[in-house]
Parts: C-alpha cells; sequence; structure tokens
C-alpha cells in the first residue's frame, strides 16, 4: 500500500486530517496535520498521539523511516490542493510559480478562487488580486499545475484579547 495512504488512513482514524507528509535528508518522515474542525487548533498532545500511532504502525507497513515529526501547519499554513484554495479563498497568500509571469515568480496577494473551469477540472483557473504598483490592483490567473509553493501570509495578533 502507498505511504501516503497509510499515513492518511491512520491520521483520519485519529480524527484528524493530513495536510502535508514530506521527506527531508537523513530518513526524516514529516507528517503535517490538523483537527477536522479548522477553527480548533493542534495541540502537542494532538501531535503526540498521532507520532504514537505512526511510530508503531509504519514499521508493520514497511514504510521506512529513521525519524518521525509531527507537526500542525502553523500560521504560514501551506496551500496545495483545489480543496486548500477554496477554503483560503479572500484570505492574503504568498504565492510562487514555476515559471515567471512577467519576470516574476513569487506574487502575495488576496485568493480569489476560481476564476474558469471547475474544481474537479485539471485546466482550472484560479485568482489571485495582486498589486503591481501602490494604489493598482490586477488579477493574476493561474492554474495549480503553475504552481511551485504557497502559502498562507500569518496574520499575528500581540495585543491579546480584552477581558
Amino acid at each position: 500500500m502507498n505511504q501516503a495512504i497509510i499515513i492518511a488512513e491512520v491520521v483520519e482514524n485519529l480524527g484528524y486530517s493530513l495536510v502535508d507528509i514530506e521527506r527531508e535528508g537523513r530518513g526524516l518522515l514529516r507528517v503535517t496535520i490538523e483537527n477536522q474542525n479548522p477553527d480548533e487548533l493542534i495541540t502537542v498532545g494532538d501531535c503526540e498521539k498521532v507520532s504514537h500511532q505512526l511510530t508503531y504502525t509504519l514499521p508493520v507497513e514497511n514504510v521506512p523511516f529513521d525519524r518521525l515529526e509531527v507537526s500542525s501547519p502553523g500560521v504560514d499554513r501551506v496551500i496545495k490542493t483545489a480543496e486548500d484554495f477554496i477554503r483560503f479563498n479572500g484570505l492574503e497568500i504568498n504565492l510562487k510559480l514555476r515559471v515567471a509571469m512577467g519576470n516574476r515568480k513569487n506574487f502575495t496577494g488576496v485568493l480569489q478562487g476560481l476564476v474558469k473551469g471547475s474544481v474537479e477540472s485539471r485546466d482550472a483557473v484560479w485568482g489571485l488580486l495582486i498589486e503591481p504598483k501602490p494604489g493598482e490592483s490586477a488579477m493574476l490567473e493561474f492554474t495549480l499545475a503553475d504552481v511551485d509553493k504557497a502559502r498562507l501570509v500569518p496574520v499575528l495578533d500581540f495585543k491579546g484579547k480584552k477581558s
């Protein structure tokens, strides 16, 4: 069975959603999870629970790893799937394209969601509202195949809640 399927089944059986799987140097397997209710944050206990279960499951399924790291997606969450692009519509993202458009690969703007086509289509076109010059706005159109990396722009509030 495919390692991604094995890991996804374990994560989902524990009540979480799989965000990403990465293989790094020296045998590191990094698994990123989030709660199925995206408004609930991932705790250290959640990561520990998934790590514990994967530590027992992966050797049985012959999935090689030397070190395992389970974490939350963080404030600069990676955006990979069409569902992610729908979910984070209206939020500011950093987008890196595989091939430059107008001498640029890196853009920051507000995700506008699906512009053309359907979510299931490989040719679906997504929009990103950018400011090429201060005070101006333009729509950058791209497909998921054009995307090298996409991440949410972190929104941090250090003021805290008022009592």
